[in-house]
């Protein structure tokens, strides 16, 4: 089940999302990263890195498994057009 809390607050940013189609990822609520666009359809888009920590603590697998799992059961998982996006952060080099 969603956090309550968790859909409260997102449909005060993003109004429209519920008639938008945006499909959520349950259970990875603390991995979302906000709303994306792509050919004016909205997309819910989420931290892969975080997305997989939370299956790993929120479960008794190992991290290799929690990997597995996502790869297979969330990133395989197409639910049509909406369907969320998994990023990895790039990471710039800083300037000293």
């Amino acid at each position: 089940m969603k956090n309550e809390k968790f859909l409260d607050k997102l449909k005060d940013q993003f109004p429209e999302i519920e008639e938008e189609g945006v499909l959520l990822a349950d259970g990875l609520e603390e991995a979302f990263i906000g709303i994306g666009w792509q050919f004016n359809t909205k997309i819910a888009i989420y931290d892969m890195d975080k997305a997989i920590e939370i299956l790993f603590e929120d479960s008794e697998m190992t991290m290799e498994e929690a990997k597995e799992y996502f790869d297979y059961n969330v990133l395989g998982a197409y639910v049509g057009e909406n369907t969320p996006v998994f990023m990895q952060q790039f990471e710039h080099e800083t300037k000293h």
